[in-house]
């Protein structure tokens, strides 16, 4: 009986600490301001709505991840095999200077934001960024179709881009 209801207390606690995964951003989320290629500041908002319509994939990088760097060959391939997506690439680095020259030394093809507060900005607390690179899908109606992928090749990313 002991074992039961330690079992039972465990399942319990298991559900009820499991973190319940969003599919509309937040108000705030929508609001933070990024900063682009040429240096103005735009509020992610007004990012994912000139794409309505679409469906937008999310890569959360940054130019010292190793893993964000070797994933780029199987990305290029994504983007060949799917070019109605769109391709937000949301940096986490903390320079403008490296961030731009690592988008120019490995020509990556996308729309291209800065994270000025990385990681740790509103976006990432929201969709607990633990790792990068992160991969998300939103849909053509502005939800998150697709919460977390940590390779680009993870099934789950060709599944959900339709």
């Amino acid at each position: 009986m002991k074992s039961f209801a330690y079992i039972l207390i465990s399942c319990l606690l298991f559900v009820s600490c499991s973190k319940e995964i969003q599919t509309q951003l937040s108000k705030e989320v929508l609001n933070e301001q990024y900063t682009n290629l040429k240096g103005e500041l735009v509020s992610f908002r007004t990012i994912l709505s000139k794409h309505k319509g679409k469906q937008i994939v999310i890569d959360v990088w940054a130019s010292w991840c190793r893993d964000c760097i070797v994933g780029l060959p199987e990305l290029r391939t994504l983007q060949a095999k799917k070019p109605d997506a769109v391709y937000l690439f949301l940096s986490a680095d903390k320079n403008l200077d490296t961030w731009k020259r690592t988008i120019k030394k490995h020509n990556i093809v996308g729309e291209h934001y800065f994270m000025r507060n990385g990681t740790k900005g509103l976006l990432g607390k929201f969709v607990d960024i633990d790792w990068i690179p992160r991969y998300m899908i939103v849909d053509s109606d502005g939800n998150i179709e697709l919460f977390e992928a940590i390779e680009v090749d993870d099934p789950l990313i060709r599944d959900t881009l339709k």
